[in-house]
């Protein structure tokens, strides 16, 4: 970690002041997404639990046994939500993908029901868990799922990766996410820890931090993650993007790339476009 200086931090982290246009991005997201929810078949809002925001939207496939794409999106775990990002589906499901996004509670949450990234990350145990339970109805094979997510998303879904996942039922296959592909993720909490403008929403202690920050664990033993950013995010998010390779290794995350000319924001929508690399990354996986 090169400096805790806050005023640092908060330029290396703060992408809505890094990327001015962002709102445009974030309206357009919104209005493609909503446009893709009455046009394609779609079952929103189903529930994967009974806590805050704890639902979720399947895309089904159109014929059986199909791969299982789960899209977590991103936020800084306390802002957006899965309506904005449905857009993402639309590629995958006309390739025979199923395709899942879950909501989660966000930070801080309330006075009665303070969230941490700890809460958020059990919610996402619990939807992997509901969707491996139920997608087969849905046209989705359980034994084909892959997630992914955009910032806080991407570190969501190198925790899934790494799960314990009969800690979280006895009857989990352990290997219940096949693979992962971290988008502009979030690693090492450490720094965001420090971050002025993140700090007090998450409100994370040095334990947290370390036992939250999939760089800081032991490689899975089973599976692999894609680790991508864009190529003209600031230093720490390409630092970040790093660090999961050097913490896991080569054999476990064999693609870490910055894609050139992209920011923090239009990474994502490359994702949705069948020609663009971050695509082809997410259908190798799904097919592996």
């Amino acid at each position: 970690m090169p400096s805790y200086d806050p005023a640092w931090l908060d330029r290396m982290y703060n992408n809505r002041l890094l990327v001015p246009e962002h709102a445009a991005y974030f309206e357009r997201w919104a209005a493609e997404s909503a446009l893709l929810r009455d046009s394609l078949p779609a079952h929103i809002d189903l529930r994967y639990g009974e806590g805050p925001n704890e639902t979720l939207d399947v895309f089904p496939a159109a014929e059986p046994g199909a791969p299982v794409l789960v899209f977590i999106h991103g936020g800084y775990w306390r802002a957006m939500d899965k309506s904005e990002h449905s857009f993402v589906a639309r590629p995958f499901h006309e390739r025979g993908v199923c395709v899942v996004m879950p909501n989660y509670a966000l930070c801080p949450g309330t006075l009665e029901r303070p969230i941490g990234i700890a809460d958020i990350a059990l919610q996402m145990a619990h939807a992997l868990e509901w969707t491996w339970r139920n997608i087969a109805a849905y046209g989705g094979d359980p034994s084909r799922i892959t997630v992914a997510g955009h910032s806080a998303g991407g570190h969501l879904a190198a925790m899934l990766l790494g799960c314990d996942w009969q800690a979280v039922a006895p009857d989990l296959p352990a290997d219940l996410v096949r693979n992962a592909l971290s988008i502009s993720g979030l690693h090492d909490l450490r720094p965001i820890q420090h971050t002025p403008f993140l700090a007090p929403a998450l409100n994370l202690t040095d334990a947290d931090s370390l036992r939250l920050s999939p760089a800081l664990w032991p490689a899975p033993e089973r599976g692999k993650l894609y680790s991508v950013a864009g190529g003209v995010e600031s230093a720490e998010f390409l630092r970040q993007n790093e660090l999961i390779r050097d913490a896991w290794g080569a054999g476990v995350v064999p693609v870490c790339e910055a894609l050139p000319g992209l920011h923090h924001f239009s990474v994502l929508e490359t994702l949705a476009d069948p020609a663009q690399r971050l695509h082809a990354l997410a259908m190798d996986l799904l097919e592996a």
